[in-house]
């Protein structure tokens, strides 16, 4: 036993939710540098930390699981702001888009066969 009192049962048992504090870390850095692709592939990660999990975490793990509740938290927000980014750069180009299709409706139509050829 340690000379704290915690002993390596409790780091032990503490460890798991220790890896989630850890993915949910790792989830809010992908999400704050817009790395989707990589974040996405995290869920299959997730599903392996959580299979063994007891119904209900020891006392030891309290502390590390509201940590890792409140990044899941900030990265809910980070999503959200890369998803409201993106809706506006796509309305940009939908708009775009159909301001050159109006300028380009007043141009002569050419053929759309070359003739010469």
């Amino acid at each position: 036993m340690s000379p704290t009192g915690g002993g390596d049962g409790h780091q032990a048992a503490a460890a798991p939710y220790e890896a989630i504090l850890e993915h949910a870390e790792l989830e809010l850095e992908l999400a704050g540098r817009g790395e989707i692709e990589p974040l996405a592939a995290l869920g299959a990660h997730w599903d392996e930390l959580i299979a063994d999990l007891p119904a209900r975490p020891p006392a030891a793990a309290g502390e590390l699981l509201e940590r890792a509740q409140l990044i899941h938290q900030r990265t809910h927000i980070e999503l959200v702001r890369l998803r409201e980014a993106l809706l506006t750069e796509v309305s940009g180009a939908t708009r775009a888009r159909r301001a050159s299709d109006g300028y380009a409706g007043q141009l002569p139509r050419r053929p759309r066969l070359d003739r010469s050829a």
